[in-house]
């Protein structure tokens, strides 16, 4: 047994270094690659980032057009899981399949039928509220059409978070526990139910952000800058700043990761000592 045991680590550990060096060697080249210049190591590709045209301004698009699709992705998915666990069982079949339904659409296809969508209507729409709402919706500063996008290509990664979260709870069993002391629906899953599913609030809302921060292919063919886009971008003329970018947004997107797990854990203690 013991044998075994010691099988399993060491197993165990040369798994772990196989990945460590999957994953550090790439970077660390990527790393060499932004400081490396003719004249020796230099740092100018990571100390000009903040100063350099566009670096603001296209992360802070980024960073609110992520914060606000979260919003709407939980609003729209929370509720519609809640009710579907303490409704019919077949209206979770329903769910499963309307919000997987995007990983079969690519993201071409899906830009392209928004671009369709907001250039159909007749002429004689021009003055009314639907060409305002179409217009708005395509605002430069933000753009709410990205959010649309960006709602859409996350439902698959959120559904399965918050469905995991949802099966690891007895949702009917404690809303009716909180009604038979008093609470009203909205009261019994604001302070009852949304706690036990902290930490799969997390991991829907950190998997969104990856794939706003990440995303590329609807805001560049709708003609929008945002992060991914502006690397992109800066590449074309700067190699280096473009792949520091992309290393300091790897490391944000790591440590992320590391502190919701962190959290995850810490919250799990808690149970567990209670």
């Amino acid at each position: 047994m013991a044998q075994l045991i010691s099988r399993l680590r060491l197993w165990r550990g040369l798994v772990l270094l196989l990945a460590g060096v999957y994953f550090l060697v790439p970077m660390g080249a990527s790393v060499w690659f932004s400081i490396d210049t003719p004249s020796g190591i230099d740092f100018d590709a990571y100390t000009g980032l903040l100063t350099a045209p566009g670096f603001t301004d296209s992360l802070l698009l980024t960073l609110e057009l992520a914060a606000v699709t979260v919003v709407v992705l939980l609003l729209l998915l929370v509720p519609a899981l809640i009710a579907a666990r303490l409704g019919s069982p077949w209206l979770r079949a329903v769910l499963e399949v309307v919000c997987t339904l995007p990983l079969v659409v690519p993201p071409v296809a899906l830009t392209a039928g928004l671009i369709g969508v907001l250039r159909w209507g007749p002429d004689y729409l021009m003055d009314t509220p639907f060409f305002q709402t179409v217009v708005f919706l395509q605002d430069p500063k933000f753009p709410l059409v990205l959010v649309i996008a960006y709602v859409l290509m996350s439902l698959p990664l959120a559904y399965r978070a918050l469905d995991a979260g949802l099966r690891a709870v007895d949702v009917r069993t404690l809303v009716e526990a909180a009604r038979n002391c008093g609470a009203g629906w909205p009261r019994a899953v604001l302070t009852v139910v949304l706690p036990n599913l902290r930490g799969a609030l997390l991991n829907a809302s950190f998997l969104t952000l990856a794939l706003v921060l990440g995303e590329f292919t609807a805001s560049s063919i709708l003609g929008y800058q945002p992060f991914a886009v502006w690397i992109y971008n800066i590449g074309n003329s700067q190699g280096q700043m473009s792949v520091a970018v992309s290393v300091l947004s790897l490391l944000i997107t790591w440590v992320l990761l590391l502190l919701l797990s962190t959290a995850g854990r810490e919250r799990r203690r808690k149970t567990t000592t209670h």
